[in-house]
């Protein structure tokens, strides 16, 4: 089934029923579904959804760790509440007797839409065309499985915004060169970190199947696919001066997906861990703007209630895709596997899962 009719499926089918109870009842049809299901469920949480979800996850975290941390359950069923790929990528790390779903199959991810296997495919060729088989290439984890199991294919790796460095200094010891998939803005802030000067860096239109590029080729070390967060490119130069005008003592700190420029210009930038990290050791009393999903930044601000925190940009926006996981959802969701169905499950196919796997496991066996 594609994953069309699984959008289709999943908007015709959740009974009306759920979408007209309370929040109560909603949360008691979840509560009696996790005490009934017990060790053979595992609800994984994603540190971007939203307060009514992430009290029933089992374990908060990013989309790896998650899916990592599915995979070490004994745990039956695991509905996750993230994105699409996010739930590929436990499918592939769970054994054959765990099952994944997602309780809504509309909760998908712009940034890992950005790059299909169709368009990668020819990317890949045009590009070995130019440079011949000098190209290794990366996937961001947000990514979809096609994708991750083409890089496996293809010698290369999956990268998790943690561990970017070490990933893409261990690409170019395997290749002259990196394509670097899907998102340009952190592909581009670890190549420059790593010392890799912009004007060696290209950017892959897969919609113009174009190579924007002004340099000698054989002076190029990083290709970045033309793709982006559609949360983190909101984050604006504009907003960093607004906030040093008024507040000159806040520190300012961002996801290495947002752009060049504000990355360069704000004080500190690292994965949604180290944002964490960063704001729970701070000093009370400390001033921070942080640029990365809103729901998370509401989070911090409740958690750090002795410290001064604020979004980057204040008209800032939730994750359209990660809300779409809220309480009807997921109760239907529950209330089905209570019952003995299943929906929304996510099942990635054998041919891929196996390339895939190879993907993630050159990361993780650094």
């Amino acid at each position: 089934m594609s994953l069309l009719q699984h959008l289709e499926q999943s908007v015709s089918k959740i009974p009306e029923k759920y979408k007209q109870m309370s929040d109560e009842e909603l949360e008691q049809i979840i509560i009696n579904a996790k005490e009934q299901l017990g060790d053979e469920l595992f609800i994984p949480g994603h540190h971007y959804q939203k307060d009514e979800v992430i009290q029933f996850a089992d374990a908060k975290g990013d989309s790896l760790e998650l899916a990592q941390k599915s995979a070490r359950t004994t745990a039956k069923h695991i509905v996750f509440c993230g994105v699409h790929f996010m739930a590929e990528t436990a499918d592939i790390l769970t054994n054959k007797d765990q099952h994944v779903y997602l309780p809504d199959m509309r909760a998908g991810c712009s940034m890992a839409d950005m790059a299909d296997i169709n368009q990668t495919e020819v990317a890949w060729e045009r590009l070995s065309q130019l440079v011949g088989e000098t190209i290794i290439p990366i996937t961001y984890v947000n990514s979809t499985a096609a994708i991750k199991s083409f890089v496996g294919k293809n010698g290369g790796a999956t990268i998790t915004s943690s561990n970017a460095k070490d990933m893409m200094k261990w690409a170019l010891t395997q290749k002259e060169r990196i394509l670097f998939l899907p998102d340009q803005h952190l592909g581009r802030n670890t190549a420059y970190d790593l010392g890799i000067p912009l004007e060696q860096m290209a950017v892959w239109d897969p919609i113009m199947e174009k190579l924007h590029y002004d340099g000698d080729l054989d002076d190029l070390k990083v290709i970045l696919w033309k793709g982006h967060c559609s949360v983190h490119e909101n984050f604006t130069v504009p907003n960093i001066k607004e906030v040093r005008a008024k507040h000159p003592n806040m520190n300012i700190i961002v996801h290495p997906e947002c752009t060049r420029e504000v990355v360069a210009l704000s004080d500190d930038a690292g994965s949604t861990r180290h944002i964490i990290e960063t704001i729970e050791s701070a000093p009370s009393g400390s001033e921070w703007a942080i640029g990365t999903e809103m729901n998370l930044v509401k989070r911090l601000i409740k958690e750090n209630p002795d410290k001064h925190i604020i979004s980057l940009n204040p008209h800032m926006c939730p994750c359209l895709t990660m809300n779409r996981i809220d309480l009807p959802h997921l109760a239907w969701c529950l209330d089905s596997l209570a019952h003995g169905e299943s929906v929304n499950p996510i099942v990635v196919e054998d041919d891929i899962s196996h390339f895939a796997t190879e993907a993630l496991n050159r990361m993780l066996n650094k």
